[in-house]
């Protein structure tokens, strides 16, 4: 988790704001939704001054397999239909991080997702449902 919080940290929003209707954010959930990611929500956190993107995009995997084939999907499909790379990718049996700067995608199994409660975290977040 530490390392996480540094990497985050350590790099810097793009001045480019992204909005839920751009062509990352949709390429995003719909790799996420073609491998089958569950409870999928959007925090908006452009309105919280400390916060390190302008979303979060978060959903859950049943196994560590699906986990790491929805974030494989989502490199891929960013890769092919937007041009761009992850800044960093923090790979986890449990909890994978996608980070594209401006949007940092959380893949959790479910019991992990429970434990770190980003929802909680992030409860001035603007949040959204996308199942």
């Amino acid at each position: 988790m530490d390392k996480i919080i540094s990497t985050l940290q350590e790099r810097k929003k793009s001045p480019q704001r992204i909005t839920r209707n751009s062509k990352l954010f949709k390429t995003i959930l719909n790799a996420i939704q073609e491998k089958k990611g569950e409870a999928i929500i959007s925090l908006d956190l452009k309105k919280i001054d400390e916060a390190v993107a302008d979303f979060f995009i978060l959903c859950e995997a049943e196994s560590n397999i699906q986990l790491k084939a929805i974030a494989q999907n989502i490199s891929k499909l960013v890769a092919e239909e937007c041009g761009e790379k992850p800044y960093h990718i923090e790979l986890g049996d449990q909890w994978t991080l996608i980070d594209f700067v401006n949007i940092v995608v959380h893949v959790f199994q479910k019991d992990y997702r429970k434990f770190y409660d980003l929802e909680s975290l992030w409860e001035d977040a603007g949040k959204m449902e996308h199942n």
